[in-house]
């Protein structure tokens, strides 16, 4: 057994067995739990990202928008990568500035939308055009206003954590496609537009050397294409390691490839180029925990389950990517920690985490293909916790959380002197309900 009050739950984090239990017994379970000194540390290692002529770093917030994350991120020196108007929206009401947002968005936008975008275009928003008819519709008021929009690429290669994660592939829609940009070159010099901004995102959970590549893929189409370019984003999608056996991102190394060839780039075309890189997950994933209480427990002919209060509407990521967190069996109490994916487990019993939904999907333990698989683990007994590591990113924000009319959960902050802070309160029946007639 794993003496928690000395153990950290995981090699990354500061949380710890007796502030899970203290949290459970404080807010109920199931619940979200953020690591503010893990956040704060991932965003200085990011920061400090070996670069050649400037570095900005943007945090996409799809990852997690609470805002009160937002703004700890905010407060570290980072600036945003925003997805949807929604989005830069949030980040704003968070106090974060347009002028430090970057919007990159599959929407296309008419009406009072078309004007929203224009008017916070005018208040310092950025905004990166990834498809012809966006550009087509800011074109004349780019012009007019001298506003100097940036240009996402499709480069047609991409790496992601799983199929569904690769942005740049031929499967995917990203960006205007290479074969589009003589089209969009020859709109922007009729509208005196300057692309200034060029960005490639190759994919979320993508492969280092894949991520590496990219670096000088891109270069390649500033070279060939973009004369009067500045600033170069290769993208977020950066790996974090979320299981013992999973290898995260080397960012100093792809830091260091980055300025190297940026270095060569200037010397052959006498232009420094800024970087920018737009990480979610690797700010976020492993400062977050889902705590929830074993409350029933299965044996079939071949398999044991054991059922917690907390599954795929809080986290989505296992049946939806085949993705694999680590799990820890937590006496109820919270005295110690019976098993650990980072400790050596003794004894013959494994199971299948499920969760309390009506899904057969419903199972924090899924194989690439759909299909519940057994971790070996201290036998858990009713009332003990089972907490998820690794979900800090896309859990909250990605999740399904009214599916069987459940409510969504509440999220906790776990502060760098040690305090439970919420920061997002349990959502009601009535709230779920409100909106219907």
């Amino acid at each position: 057994m794993i003496n928690g009050d000395i153990t950290r739950l995981n090699q990354f984090s500061r949380f710890n067995s007796v502030a899970a239990a203290r949290a459970a017994e404080e807010f109920g379970t199931p619940i979200y739990i953020y690591d503010e000194a893990m956040i704060l540390n991932r965003c200085q290692d990011c920061l400090k990202m070996p670069h050649a002529y400037g570095l900005t770093v943007r945090y996409a917030i799809k990852a997690n928008p609470n805002r009160t994350l937002l703004k700890i991120i905010h407060d570290a020196g980072l600036h945003f990568d925003a997805s949807s108007l929604n989005e830069v929206i949030r980040a704003h009401l968070a106090g974060i500035p347009y002028e430090k947002i970057m919007l990159t968005t599959q929407e296309v936008y008419s009406g009072q939308n078309l004007d929203l975008l224009k008017s916070l275009l005018l208040d310092g928003l950025k905004y990166n055009v990834c498809s012809l008819r966006q550009l087509y519709l800011i074109g004349d008021f780019a012009c007019e206003n001298y506003i100097e929009p940036g240009i996402r690429i499709h480069p047609g290669v991409g790496s992601g954590e799983s199929a569904t994660r690769n942005t740049g592939d031929e499967y995917s829609c990203f960006g205007i496609h290479l074969s589009d940009i003589d089209e969009a070159l020859k709109y922007a010099w009729g509208k005196w537009i300057k692309f200034k901004h060029v960005h490639v995102h190759i994919g979320s959970g993508a492969d280092t050397e894949m991520w590496r590549q990219n670096i000088d893929i891109e270069l390649g189409i500033i070279e060939k294409h973009f004369k009067e370019t500045d600033s170069v984003c290769f993208g977020g999608g950066l790996k974090e390691a979320r299981m013992p056996d999973e290898q995260a991102a080397d960012i100093e190394f792809l830091g260091k490839y980055a300025k190297t060839q940026i270095e060569k780039f200037n010397k052959k075309h006498k232009r420094k180029l800024k970087m920018e890189i737009e990480p979610g997950t690797f700010i976020v994933a492993n400062s977050g925990y889902i705590l929830t209480k074993v409350i029933d427990k299965k044996d079939t002919a071949i398999k044991s389950f054991i059922l917690t209060d907390g599954g795929m509407e809080t986290n989505p990521r296992p049946l939806y990517y085949g993705s694999q967190h680590p799990i820890y069996i937590l006496s109820g109490d919270g005295a110690h920690v019976k098993s650990s994916e980072f400790s050596d487990i003794s004894g013959n019993y494994s199971a299948v985490v499920a969760g309390k939904c009506c899904e057969s999907g419903d199972c924090q333990t899924l194989d690439a293909d759909g299909h519940a698989i057994s971790r070996k683990m201290a036998e858990p007994e009713i009332g003990d916790l089972a907490v998820i590591g690794g979900t800090g990113a896309y859990c909250s924000s990605l999740a399904p959380f009214n599916y069987n009319s459940h409510t969504q959960v509440p999220e906790v902050l776990f502060t760098s002197s040690g305090d439970l802070k919420l920061i997002r309160k349990r959502q009601t029946m009535e709230q779920m309900l409100e909106n219907e007639i």
